[in-house]
């Protein structure tokens, strides 16, 4: 799994970050600083990027937590069978079979050429350049 860490007063909305041990976009942010001896907080929530689930925390601003790396390629379209398209990475020419989700079943087709996302071993097709 590729992770490195950072401290949550440094993450912002629309970064990534671990949270339940999945990997999420920061989708809102508060802060509140407690009383005279107390640290700062923050009350993050975010959605999981694979499953689309909301997940919250509370975490002090010196909090050290996980950051997922997310590499983003291209891949064309090799074959479509049912909910599964056949990609071929457009760098290193490895085929995948990667699940095709539901708002781009209607774009995928062969030779289709698509931005995939390669997230803790998984890949995930985030956009259909061209059909």
């Amino acid at each position: 799994m590729e992770i490195h860490h950072e401290e949550v007063s440094a993450l912002k909305v629309g970064r990534y970050m671990m949270m339940d041990g999945r990997p999420c976009e920061i989708v809102n942010m508060d802060w509140s600083a407690p009383g005279k001896h107390g640290h700062a907080k923050y009350r993050v929530t975010g959605i999981d990027i694979l499953t689309g689930g909301k997940h919250m925390g509370i975490y002090t601003s010196h909090d050290a937590v996980e950051v997922p790396i997310i590499e983003k390629k291209v891949g064309q379209v090799l074959a479509v069978t049912g909910n599964k398209a056949q990609l071929m990475d457009m760098t290193t020419y490895e085929t995948m079979d990667v699940d095709v989700p539901e708002e781009f079943k209607e774009k995928i087709q062969p030779n289709a050429e698509v931005v995939f996302w390669e997230i803790m071993d998984k890949k995930v097709i985030k956009q259909v350049k061209s059909a």
